[in-house]
């Protein structure tokens, strides 16, 4: 499934985006995907899409959730590299001169940020993949509350990494009816069905997208959302790569 295939509206009026899903391989980077499977252009257009519509109007604040090894709020000047990965990236490229200490998950998330043309407000919560669904509630909730109102979310987070032989994780039959969970949630403006999500078997078939998930969950509260679109929804790696929007 690519970009424009599935769209619920349950309102015509009064739409506020809530949030962009988007997942972060490195390869999303030009410089990085050299070579890469066709699909991975037509995903890096449909997170710029995401993107986009999460940032036309102007929200007040972008809170960027994405999984890591540890539950922390980085401060506004954070910022990440992908100097690791082999190429000389830095995101946000104007950044303090203190060392990068994002995860790749927020990385990515200010990359596309940047690439957007946002210079906004932003909250950088990374979630320590791991994380038990109420914990992850509970930062929801706070991130909600600190916000103010109309926050927009960019989520970070990649589906089972365990679809193919040639996946990281090599291949688990029940990864693939996990990220069609998934998939029907993002379609459907499911919130409940992000909370829903068994922790157990996102770690088994190697989702770290879980945690992010539920913590957006919590912040936007168990009522579906009056507009949504799945963007994209493939596994070109043997990774499941989810885009989608939101609307309230």
């Amino acid at each position: 499934m690519t970009a424009g295939a599935f769209t619920v509206d349950r309102r015509t009026h009064g739409r506020r985006v809530v949030a962009a899903f988007v997942p972060h391989p490195p390869l999303l980077v030009p410089a990085l995907a050299a070579g890469a499977a066709p699909e991975v252009l037509t995903l890096l257009e449909s997170c710029e899409a995401a993107v986009a519509v999460l940032l036309t109007p102007s929200p007040h604040t972008v809170i960027c959730v994405g999984g890591g090894s540890r539950t922390a709020i980085h401060p506004v000047s954070a910022w990440g590299s992908l100097a690791g990965y082999g190429v000389d990236v830095a995101a946000p490229e104007v950044h303090d001169p203190a060392e990068a200490t994002l995860p790749l998950s927020l990385t990515i998330g200010r990359w596309l940020l940047d690439r957007a043309g946002w210079r906004g407000d932003t909250v950088l919560q990374e979630i320590d993949v791991e994380a038990r669904p109420d914990d992850c509630a509970a930062v929801g909730r706070s991130l909600a509350a600190d916000a103010g109102d109309g926050p927009a979310w960019l989520v970070l987070g990649e589906g089972a990494a365990t679809r193919s032989e040639r996946a990281p994780g090599y291949f688990d039959a029940r990864a693939q009816g996990f990220d069609a969970s998934v998939a029907l949630a993002l379609a459907d403006g499911d919130p409940a069905a992000l909370t829903g999500l068994d922790p157990a078997l996102a770690a088994a078939v190697g989702a770290a997208g879980r945690a992010a998930w539920q913590v957006l969950a919590a912040g936007v509260g168990d009522r579906p959302m009056t507009r949504a679109r799945l963007r994209f929804d493939a596994a070109p790696y043997g990774v499941g790569y989810l885009v989608a929007n939101w609307w309230s």
